[in-house]
């Protein structure tokens, strides 16, 4: 068991309740470009086996279930891993708990690895190791996350940027450090500990971005998934979101844009 990983687990309050539901709800799936690019660089067109890292509630598992032959999810978070259960059908696609650097999958079996939007919550260096243990030759290991806010409305993105902004500026005060302050995603925080790993022959990064369609609700619903409950120092931030999310989406249906930073090491 990683400590570094439950702690920052506990911190997280992922499981408070209620919390797998607003998350499944409001996050995206990853697109079919970023499934793509990895297929390319595993060379397979139907990968036998994708085991995805720090599945949560299956969001970036269940979308490779007709991608793939076989896709197991590893998760330490008992409400995350209930809600991924509950939300996937697909007899292809199965869940286990546990943790990033001891997932109990035979050696070499696996064409590709994934950590989405989840490796900040491990400890990399024995993640890493278990990925290329679990790969086969030639295998792929990618490590992505999506840059936030969304790309909506340039109000929209900006209130959504303001409300994180002050959380940030809670979390600075309060001294809580989550993972990804302790571990940060940039180019030369992921890629290079990916690089100094040694697990991997090559790596590099490479950029997809996807679009979805998305309502003031499920905008607001992404910002609420974010980290721990801060409400009583940035509600305001989150009902001006709310409210400018209301006054420039209406009820209705709209599109959002995403950028994701993928980092991927082959084995």
């Amino acid at each position: 068991m990683s400590e570094v990983s439950r702690d920052l687990i506990e911190r997280s309050e992922y499981s408070r309740p209620g919390f797998a539901d607003v998350y499944d709800r409001a996050r995206p799936a990853p697109p079919a470009a970023l499934l793509d690019l990895l297929c390319r660089l595993a060379r397979v067109e139907r990968p036998g086996l994708v085991v995805d890292l720090g599945s949560g509630t299956g969001l970036s598992t269940r979308v490779w279930a007709e991608r793939a032959v076989a896709v197991v999810g590893i998760e330490p978070n008992a409400d995350m891993l209930a809600r991924a259960e509950l939300a996937t059908s697909a007899p292809n696609v199965t869940f286990a708990e546990g943790y990033s650097n001891a997932t109990g999958i035979e050696d070499g079996v696996a064409d590709i690895v994934t950590c989405s939007q989840s490796l900040h919550w491990m400890e990399p260096d024995e993640t890493f190791a278990e990925a290329a243990r679990i790969l086969r030759r030639g295998g792929v290991f990618a490590a992505y996350d999506y840059d936030l806010p969304p790309a909506v409305h340039p109000d929209v993105d900006a209130a959504f940027d303001e409300y994180q902004r002050q959380r940030r500026e809670v979390r600075r005060s309060r001294d809580i450090q989550m993972g990804a302050e302790r571990l940060p995603k940039g180019k030369e925080g992921h890629l290079e500990r990916m690089r100094a790993s040694g697990c991997f022959r090559t790596c590099r990064e490479l950029l997809v971005h996807g679009v979805d369609r998305a309502d003031a609700a499920r905008v607001v619903g992404l910002a609420e998934s974010i980290g721990p409950s801060l409400e009583r120092e940035t509600v305001a931030a989150l009902d001006e979101l709310r409210a400018v999310c209301e006054r420039i989406l209406g009820a209705g249906p709209t599109t959002w844009h995403i950028g994701y930073r993928v980092r991927v090491g082959t084995t």
